[in-house]
């Protein structure tokens, strides 16, 4: 089947190509470092999350205004399996 028109796309110069290139590098090395970072929050951010839910069993949280609402435990959702993903 035939390419049209509209869907061919012009040839990048080389100073862009590079530049490009350059920049996807630059991009993953930030986005390697990040993921690092991220992981070795791992134990710190397992005691933010049980910290979290024993608040919201006992305290509770503010719902609206003043009014606040604990959670039950068996309304807490199951830890997933695995690692915990952080999407930034």
């Amino acid at each position: 089947m035939a390419k049209r028109v509209q869907d061919q796309k012009p040839a990048r110069a080389k100073d862009a190509q590079a530049w490009l290139t350059e920049n996807i590098a630059e991009q993953k090395k930030r986005f390697q470092a990040i993921v690092k970072e991220m992981e070795e929050l791992g134990p710190e951010r397992e005691k933010w999350v049980e910290e979290f839910l024993h608040i919201v069993q006992t305290r509770g949280f503010n719902a609206d205004g003043d009014r606040r609402v604990i959670i039950k435990p068996e309304q807490i959702a199951k830890k997933p399996k695995g690692p915990h993903k952080v999407i930034f």
